[in-house]
């Protein structure tokens, strides 16, 4: 796969100029109603202050790339959930990988996190858009406690790393972090993405065609087995998206996408937890990704993966987090897309 250049300014003509407005459930996360409170904005000043401003890129996951493909539905998770996608047949999907951080040129093997979000067409015109972690669960439950994990996390300037005794002190007074971190110590870093299954960490409400609700988690479980990072891997600053062109040209990659069902009593509201292991899952279908292109002029660069923006039969559960990822994408948003259309009109100014 080449490397396509940065867009021209015709092709940012195109960007949006506006996200879908927040609902009024999510005004308070923004600061918008209740200036004191913590707001997206401080969040996203907060990634700023810590990693630097990179023109034209996300505050966070800013390294990346777009991929393309469908989602074939089996019609399975139609028993719990009435959204059109559940239903059997075929959905366009626009993707992208990527990995923590606000560093668009950070080694992959700088974090042993990886994401994937997509954004499911329905032939209505709705829209699934989902953000998801290789982790089953967040580090914190909070806005507040993601707040504090960001001032935590600030590089000291004589290392330019975290101070240990600072984030220890955050992990100590922050008990609910350990699921996280214990998972992480417990799994080895994925060798490719395509080898790596993806959490929706936070819950979301399905409602059946009878009205019928029912708590839910999904996952997208890879076919390709997983692998642990090489030592080769780990000495290049770009095997991910190198790995993924590798995979691809010799054919589509497959995830199944398996939704978790909650039984009474299991909590909604904390993504530091994870549900029991005996819970119903759903095989809901097959996810095929067949094209990766750079996210410099890729079909995923422009979208505003929201994972409140979801189809009838979908809707937010009480997790605080989620009106937070909602405000704070939208000002990450509104902030990169002014910035590629300032770079592109000086770019057509310098033109003859």
């Amino acid at each position: 796969m080449s490397r396509a250049p940065i867009c021209v300014p015709c092709r940012l003509a195109a960007i949006a100029a506006v996200v879908g407005c927040v609902g009024a459930a999510f005004a308070w996360t923004a600061g918008w109603l209740t200036p004191k409170r913590l707001s997206a904005p401080h969040i996203v000043n907060t990634f700023e202050s810590n990693y630097g401003v990179h023109a034209g890129y996300r505050r966070n996951h800013a390294k990346g790339l777009c991929v393309e493909g469908w989602f074939d539905s089996n019609g399975n998770a139609a028993r719990v959930s009435r959204a059109a996608v559940f239903a059997p047949g075929r959905t366009p999907v626009i993707g992208r990988f990527a990995i923590p951080g606000s560093n668009p040129a950070a080694p992959d093997a700088s974090t042993p996190v990886r994401s994937m979000a997509l954004l499911f067409q329905l032939q209505d015109g709705e829209q699934w858009r989902t953000g998801m972690n290789s982790t089953p669960v967040f580090v914190v439950r909070t806005p507040n406690q993601f707040y504090a994990q960001l001032v935590a996390s600030k590089p000291d300037p004589a290392t330019s790393k975290p101070d240990p005794a600072r984030l220890d002190a955050f992990f100590q007074a922050n008990p609910e972090t350990l699921p996280f971190r214990n998972w992480v110590k417990a799994h080895a870093p994925s060798s490719s993405f395509a080898n790596t299954g993806f959490y929706s960490i936070n819950a979301f409400i399905a409602t059946d065609a009878a009205g019928h609700t029912h708590a839910v988690r999904w996952q997208t479980v890879p076919e390709t087995a997983y692998a642990p990072e090489t030592a080769a891997q780990k000495a290049d600053p770009n095997f991910l998206a190198d790995d993924l062109d590798a995979r691809l040209e010799a054919g589509p990659l497959r995830w199944h996408l398996v939704l978790t069902v909650a039984a009474p009593g299991d909590p909604t509201n904390d993504a530091t937890q994870q549900w029991p292991a005996n819970r119903e899952q759903i095989d809901a279908g097959t996810l095929v990704l067949r094209r990766a292109e750079p996210q410099s002029d890729g079909m995923c660069r422009d979208v505003n993966y929201d994972p409140t923006i979801l189809p009838d039969g979908l809707k937010p559960s009480n997790d605080p987090l989620l009106a937070a990822r909602s405000a704070a994408y939208s000002v990450s948003f509104n902030r990169r897309t002014r910035e590629q259309a300032a770079l592109a009109q000086s770019h057509g100014d310098a033109q003859p």
